[in-house]
């Protein structure tokens, strides 16, 4: 159940509001990376308190990928540079931080540098950060002081009958022991398949199956993350090519010939950039990016150690 309060945290003076709620005021859509955004992150800071709340879990994070969805340009390390290790370990669904942690990621989303994820604890409190400087929180209570603290910081606090950021889960299986029980009966029939594992969003890891390796692979998938099953790659390189469409973007994903497995996304005016970059691959298969068309052999999400899905992909 979310969060009985939510408020909306903005620096837009509510009377620069047009009657459709839209702002018409001078304020720009970005931080300043200065006092208003101190002014921010003691805002939230102020509700963390009023809620007793000093850890939140991540929930649902992404990283920069094809499309960054932002007024400013994504920075390299995704804005989590200092904050977690390179290949993202302890930035996953689920993970605990503390509010100082929780603090500085919201300080990157506000920044729009590339990483984006909810911060939540339980029915408890919840801080989500959207477009143009808005941040709505959530609590189990009124928190009062926390909005009369964060008017004398000069933002605006209005109450909202939700978050348009709350989470909408759509996974409807998780991937216990029927579902690896359904891939090895994939790979029987197929002697290989393609696993695709996304533990954050855009940063997705490829892994071809065959008995032998399944579960060395399984063993080290990361938190929660979302499985799609393929057919294996198809070792004709250049009839995947030729059959690329003659329109539109598509995931192309392929095995160099020390064994990696890379994925990018194009449109047909960079096949010949594509063909180049792939000239030395082992095997490639071309996925589409459309909903309608994606439509993977199986698909689960990772529950906990209890065998509980916790995961709202």
């Amino acid at each position: 159940m979310p969060p009985a309060f939510v408020y909306r945290i903005t620096k837009y003076d509510p009377a620069d509001r047009d009657e459709h709620g839209s702002y018409r005021g001078a304020e720009e859509a970005v931080s300043d990376c200065g006092p208003v955004e101190a002014a921010y992150l003691e805002a939230i800071s102020a509700f963390a308190e009023a809620a007793g709340t000093d850890r939140l879990e991540i929930r649902e994070p992404f990283v920069t990928g094809h499309v960054h969805l932002g007024a400013q340009p994504a920075v390299e390390g995704h804005g989590l540079s200092g904050l977690f290790p390179a290949d993202l370990a302890g930035y996953h669904d689920g993970a605990e931080v503390s509010l100082k942690v929780a603090l500085e990621l919201i300080r990157v989303m506000l920044r729009e540098q590339g990483a984006w994820c909810r911060l939540e604890a339980g029915d408890v409190f919840a801080v989500h950060v959207g477009w143009d400087q808005y941040v709505y929180v959530g609590s189990d209570r009124p928190c009062a002081d926390a909005v009369a603290r964060t008017r004398e910081l000069g933002l605006f606090v209005e109450p909202m009958e939700a978050s348009p950021y709350a989470a909408e889960p759509e996974v409807t299986e998780a991937a216990g022991e029927g579902f690896w029980a359904s891939v090895r009966t994939e790979l029987a029939a197929r002697r290989g398949l393609l696993l695709e594992e996304t533990h954050v969003v855009n940063a997705t890891r490829w892994h071809r199956l065959t008995a032998e390796s399944l579960d060395a692979v399984r063993a080290g998938i990361g938190p929660r993350a979302l499985l799609a099953v393929w057919p294996d790659l198809e070792p004709d390189v250049g009839a995947v090519l030729a059959a690329l469409p003659s329109e539109w973007h598509v995931e192309f994903v392929w095995e160099t010939k020390d064994g990696t497995i890379r994925d990018v996304t194009v449109d047909e005016t960079e096949y010949q950039e594509l063909a180049a970059l792939v000239a030395d691959a082992r095997a490639a298969r071309a996925l589409s990016l459309y909903a309608d068309e994606r439509d993977p052999l199986l698909q689960a999400a990772l529950p906990d150690s209890d065998g509980v899905l916790r995961a709202r992909w």
